[in-house]
């Protein structure tokens, strides 16, 4: 066995086991809601409180399944849209936050706030720990455990030079991606256009808007270089990898942000109002949502075409059965 897959074995098992605390700590505060021991989190009814908890437990017990997925023998059976496509949410939603993490075990950030979306309740201090240690282990399995699994079921996915490819236009969904990321580096260096609570802008609220940009600049101008297969000379994986955790991002947070946002312009809850204006928000989320979708087709299609060209230059290609992540 490679080293390389030796670690990204240790690292899918790693992930999992990172995440059965966060995941044991969500049931006991549905549990602990329903019998009136725990109270609800700040803005949110009993109702509303255990339902969101109880997609956050149904979440992590995927998660679990995917690092799992991602070792054991009977992952490489499952049909691959499915894997690809969890793996595609789960490293949206926890690799592109690492650098969130670091800034908040540094600096003294993570606290929650109206960037987090207000799903979190004040909780004891080892309760803390254990959540974010859920969230940056999963993370940090997921970004080395999906490579390797790719790397063994689709070996040619992160192999070659852009160039490689055919040439294609500009993806739309670069475009929206770009313009999405620009608003939010534009909120995250204080403009105020689309801010209709300044008073709820904290730290944590600037760090996540500036990392959410970035992502969405990032994926932006990687897909746009696989799309274009230029500069031709440059490596296809960190175009590959940056396009796809930055679609990820803009697809699985933003996919989360829309309906917790549309309840909270709705509840108005005076302790939980995000900064943003509701329909600034909404708007940006379901471009953010749409062309992160777009942007992982187009990931899809060019390896299509990639793995298509090779075949047929090497004579053997038979048939439209090329597979693909």
């Amino acid at each position: 066995m490679e080293r390389w897959d030796r670690v990204g074995r240790g690292a899918a098992y790693g992930a999992a086991l990172a995440l059965v605390p966060y995941a044991l700590i969500k049931v006991s505060w549905v549990a602990g809601s329903l019998v009136g021991v725990l109270p609800a989190g700040d803005g949110f009814g009993l109702a509303e409180w255990v339902v969101l908890n109880t997609v956050t437990i149904g979440m992590a017990t995927i998660g679990i399944a995917l690092a799992l997925a991602l070792v054991r023998p009977w992952g490489m059976r499952i049909p691959g849209p499915p894997v690809a496509f969890c793996a595609w949410v789960g490293s949206g939603f926890l690799v592109s936050i690492l650098p969130f993490a670091v800034f908040g075990a540094l600096g003294g950030g993570g606290s929650g706030g109206s960037g987090t979306g207000g799903d979190e309740p004040e909780m004891p201090v080892w309760e803390g720990v254990l959540v974010q240690f859920g969230f940056v282990g999963m993370g940090l399995g997921l970004a080395v455990a999906v490579p390797a699994y790719l790397r063994r079921r689709w070996p040619d996915a992160f192999t070659g030079r852009l160039g490689d490819g055919p040439r294609t236009a500009r993806p739309w969904a670069a475009a929206v991606a770009a313009a999405v990321g620009l608003v939010w580096l534009f909120w995250a260096f204080g403009g105020t256009a689309g801010i209709s609570h300044p008073a709820g802008r904290n730290t944590d609220w600037y760090a996540l808007v500036a990392l959410s940009g970035g992502w969405a600049l990032a994926a932006a101008g990687a897909v746009t270089m696989l799309a274009r297969a230029r500069p031709a000379r440059l490596p296809r994986g960190p175009a590959l990898v940056l396009g796809w955790i930055g679609s990820g991002s803009l697809f699985a947070w933003s996919g989360w942000k829309v309906p917790v946002t549309l309840y909270l312009a709705r509840a108005e809850p005076a302790d939980a109002l995000p900064p943003e204006h509701p329909l600034a928000a909404v708007a940006l989320h379901l471009c953010a949502v749409l062309a992160g979708a777009a942007m992982l087709r187009t990931l899809l299609r060019t390896h299509v075409s990639r793995t298509h060209i090779r075949a047929t230059a090497s004579g053997s290609h038979t048939g439209p059965s090329v597979t693909a992540p």
